[in-house]
């Protein structure tokens, strides 16, 4: 198995001493690499143009116009992520560390110590080969765990996404508003992942999660016996997301001693650990989501003004998915690829009757409800196709209403007043939970008088 794996990587050998070539190339020959040899600049460029090179070993001094310097220039122009490595005398030191700043991953003195040699490639190449896999394993994880894809063909999130398109690669803090599963997560990612942090780490918390006390030691780390249980030092998310983007959720359940905290940290850019002195420079970029309005929680001293305007720097509100008629079909479709793939099943379509069924619903759980009928029902189909009895049962079990189709249950009219009071139910308790509560807030925003918001909070008793 090793030999095959050799067998398959190449090496340059550019060397103007045709001795040295010759040793070079048998040596690496019986060590199962494929050899290529040249004694200058412009033959070691027409080898590099025309074949798969995984390592180069160049001699820095060179017959003709062009030293080793010049070519390492040329061919980590042409690949950079070749492996050159620099074959030099005693007297050219100098030259090798000019090598080094240039690319070069190590450099050989003369005379060349074959075992010395063997040992430098063979290391030089396990790093090459672990920086390619890490680069697929970064890759694959990003696509199958942290999807950054935002699917829309909604204007409103289009337009959304145009704004995050114009500030994403600025520093700038940015707040997302929306219902809970509107995707304000994700939109975080895409502005992470699209971005020119893309290569820091995306860190987030979820401030509703989590007491006073340990929010602030996951956001801002602890020394060593700060507290009760800190038996040792640990970073926080601030530290983590250095030189990346911190995503902080629900930021309208924190308390005012916390947003007092993090008002500090934004405005010095820098913050000490719990139970430390010591002061913590970090380069991140904030990005907060909330469902709250934050705008009435100041109103009533629920929450810090100067924070929000901090947080508020650029706004991105996404709308309800009952509002994105587009892009229910689109994401419905989205979701039956995803998990076709997880669950390594073929199934080719939704049945189409069961779109116009996706288009009446109301959706109170957004996309994050949409994403997980589809999961289910994935999961249950067992055939090619997701078949209405599947899927309408995803809908119709939600409500806990038992359809009895034979004969001698309830009547549709009886079946169909489960339903209505159930989504009603759903509906109303929803509203009154975005709007704290207030009755005359919540009747504006179903459309209805108070007197019949009253008879329906008693009716269904919420």
């Amino acid at each position: 198995m090793e030999t095959s794996r050799k067998e398959k990587q190449s090496i340059l050998i550019v060397d103007d001493e045709e001795g040295i070539r010759y040793a070079l190339g048998k040596l690496f020959e019986k060590e199962g690499y494929r050899v290529f040899s040249s004694e200058n600049y412009e033959e070691a460029v027409l080898i590099i143009n025309k074949n798969k090179i995984d390592i180069a070993v160049l001699d820095i001094s060179l017959k003709g116009t062009r030293d080793g310097i010049e070519l390492l220039g040329e061919l980590k122009s042409a690949d950079p992520e070749l492996v050159v490595l620099m074959i030099t005398g005693h007297g050219s030191i100098n030259s090798s560390v000019q090598a080094m700043k240039q690319g070069a991953a190590d450099y050989i003195l003369k005379p060349i110590e074959k075992d010395k040699l063997l040992i430098t490639v063979k290391k030089n190449l396990e790093i090459r080969c672990l920086r390619t896999e890490n680069t697929y394993l970064k890759k694959a994880l990003l696509t199958s765990v942290f999807c950054h894809d935002f699917i829309t063909d909604n204007p409103a999130v289009k337009e959304v996404l145009g704004v995050a398109d114009k500030i994403k690669n600025s520093p700038a803090t940015v707040l997302i508003t929306g219902e809970s599963g509107t995707g304000k997560e994700v939109l975080a990612r895409y502005i992470h992942f699209t971005s020119n942090r893309k290569d820091g780490n995306f860190v987030g918390i979820n401030c509703a999660a989590l007491s006073d006390s340990l929010l602030l030691s996951e956001l801002f780390g602890h020394e060593k016996g700060a507290f009760t249980g800190a038996i040792e030092q640990k970073l926080g998310k601030f530290e983590l997301a250095d030189n990346g983007t911190l995503f902080m959720d629900e930021v309208g359940d924190m308390s005012l001693d916390v947003q007092a905290k993090l008002l500090r940290v934004l405005e010095e850019r820098s913050f000490e650990r719990v139970g430390g002195t010591k002061k913590i420079d970090v380069d991140v970029r904030l990005i907060a989501a909330t469902n709250r309005d934050l705008k009435q929680l100041i109103k009533e001293n629920k929450f810090r003004q100067d924070l929000y305007f901090r947080l508020n720097v650029i706004s991105c509100h996404l709308p309800p998915l009952r509002k994105r008629p587009e892009d229910i079909s689109l994401l419905a479709v989205y979701f039956l690829n995803i998990y076709n793939q997880r669950y390594n099943k073929k199934i080719l379509s939704i049945k189409e009757n069961l779109f116009k069924l996706m288009h009446e619903y109301r959706w109170p759980g957004n996309v994050r409800e949409l994403q997980n009928m589809i999961n289910q029902a994935v999961l249950l189909c067992e055939g090619t196709e997701i078949e209405t009895l599947n899927f309408q049962g995803n809908l119709l079990q939600e409500s806990g209403v038992d359809l009895d189709t034979s004969g001698k249950g309830k009547t549709l009219k009886d079946a169909v007043d489960d339903i209505v009071d159930f989504y009603e139910k759903r509906i109303i308790s929803n509203a009154l939970s975005e709007h704290d509560q207030n009755r005359t807030k919540t009747a504006e925003a179903l459309d209805v008088t108070r007197k019949t918001l009253a008879r329906k909070i008693e009716k269904y008793n919420l």
